[in-house]
């Protein structure tokens, strides 16, 4: 039994009729080499019964208080329904990417249930080719990026094969907490509120600058450097850009729709762009995402004058910590090169504000994020959240969208015998945070994309993947022009 943290509690309080705080991901399956020629879904519930004991974001449910009066606690689930959570459906012909991502959509859009363990499996048939989707959702509240990689190691496997997995010893379930002491630790925590709250903002002063929307009140810089100063750190901090976000079609009210694209980049293409031009794969993820917007911009004539600004989330998970269940991120706030014409200067430009910006995040406290979360009382936070996430895209306030990129595994993974051919990751929109979110997962020699958005905001999201394409096949004419300079013979004056 564990209590959420005020980070897990925020992305359950964000939750509205527009918003849903789940992350998912779509599995393409090949189930050629699977024993029966497909993926039943008795197969899958199979798998679940043996090895969720090795996933404890999918066996445990919520238990609280009315109104939010305090953070809820995780407690065993001794009767999982594996019939509810585990769900089927067939594609009408012909089953292309653009049937699957709508229904993926509809499915992405809905809420989970708070009264069970919150997830949920959509086994999908009727794809061309033979081929099942899988999607899997859960809620952030309960996995960040570096546990949802852990449940999806557990489930799948390195061959056709399953390996065998230990069955845990029989162990009685934790019991909830009870209502009394609910009661006795709301009570204790309300009085200890005004302190926490005073620490909180002291640690997260530290950071101003780097925060959005306080950023950009006048003195945020002097009043963090004021703070580190006074706290005994006199190393200078590495200077930010502006991270004022631009308004843009993007950004505004959301609605509860969902909309969703997804296609891949072989890697090959991206360690070559990496190696020629000296930045990380992350990096060439960063131009890539920042090209794909600019292009999408530009076409609807919405191209704004300074550069896009993007939260990537950052894993700061320590080994061992959390127990398997809860967040431990945090995020850099960092401007994208939208604004920049020459392909070749965007390159660059990009290199050195994600060098900015992981310098300055390697000397930070990173805990940012938990500190603003924590400021507030839980029943503020649960009752008051939805309606600052509206109003903060009503102003236009926060950041343009979420660009995040997961690393996964390099070879090829199999469940219930079926070979995984691609996973497309899917997150969150917000009004605060955008209406558009860019997710890319490495897996067995390419990239997968996965873009979920507002229709409202974006209602070509296909579209962007499109860009994508566009902007990889732009980066690598650099890097043949690049070989071509270095093959040129040097001609020396007579």
């Amino acid at each position: 039994m564990r209590q959420l943290t005020a980070l897990d509690a925020q992305f359950l309080g964000v939750e509205s009729a527009t918003t849903a705080a789940h992350v998912a991901g779509v599995a393409i399956l090949d189930p050629a080499s699977a024993p029966s020629g497909t993926v039943t879904r008795q197969c899958l519930i199979n798998l679940l019964r043996e090895r969720i004991h090795l996933a404890p974001p999918l066996r445990m449910r919520l238990a609280g208080l009315p109104f939010g009066l305090d953070r809820p606690y995780w407690v065993d689930d001794p009767d999982i329904d594996l019939d509810h959570h585990v769900r089927e459906a067939t594609l009408p012909a012909p089953g292309d990417e653009r049937q699957l991502a709508a229904h993926v959509a509809r499915i992405h859009a809905r809420r989970l249930d708070r009264t069970r363990p919150l997830w949920e499996m959509h086994l999908i048939h009727g794809l061309a080719d033979g081929r099942v989707a899988l999607y899997a959702k859960v809620h952030h509240c309960a996995i960040d990026g570096v546990s949802g990689s852990e449940i999806l190691t557990s489930l799948f496997d390195p061959s056709p094969e399953p390996r065998l997995v230990e069955a845990t010893p029989e162990i009685a379930p934790e019991r909830g907490p009870g209502l009394l002491p609910m009661l006795a630790g709301a009570v204790t925590r309300s009085v200890a509120q005004p302190v926490q709250t005073l620490r909180s903002m002291a640690r997260a002063a530290v950071d101003l600058d780097a925060i959005p929307v306080v950023s950009a009140l006048p003195g945020a810089r002097l009043v963090a450097g004021l703070t580190r100063r006074m706290g005994g750190d006199s190393r200078p901090l590495p200077a930010l850009p502006s991270i004022t976000a631009p308004r843009t079609p993007f950004n505004g009210p959301v609605s509860g729709e969902r909309v969703f694209s997804f296609g891949s980049i072989p890697m090959s293409e991206v360690k070559s762009v990496a190696r020629a031009f000296g930045m990380s794969r992350n990096d060439v993820v960063m131009t890539l995402c920042s090209s794909a917007l600019r292009r999408w911009l530009t076409d609807h004539d919405a191209l704004p004058g300074r550069p896009l600004v993007a939260a990537v989330p950052v894993a700061v998970r320590t080994a061992g910590g959390g127990g398997g269940i809860g967040n431990q991120i945090s995020a850099m706030i960092t401007p994208m090169a939208t604004d920049v014409v020459c392909p070749r200067e965007r390159l660059t430009v990009v290199r050195s504000t994600m060098a900015a910006a992981k310098r300055r995040f390697a000397v930070s406290r990173r805990t940012w994020m938990s500190d603003v979360c924590a400021m507030f009382p839980s029943a503020f936070s649960a009752l008051a959240t939805p309606a600052l996430f509206r109003l903060a895209g009503l102003a236009g306030a926060g950041v343009n969208l979420i660009v995040s990129n997961v690393p996964g595994p390099p070879v090829p993974l199999y469940m219930c015998g079926a070979r995984m051919l691609s996973y497309h990751p899917m997150s969150v929109v917000t009004d605060l945070t955008g209406g558009i979110s860019i997710t890319c997962v490495s897996y067995d020699g390419r990239l997968d994309f996965g873009i979920v958005a507002c229709p409202s905001r974006v209602p070509d999201v296909w579209s962007v993947i499109g860009h994508l394409h566009e902007s990889m096949e732009e980066l690598t004419a650099l890097v043949e022009d690049e070989e071509e300079s270095a093959d040129a013979p040097v001609k020396v004056p007579a």
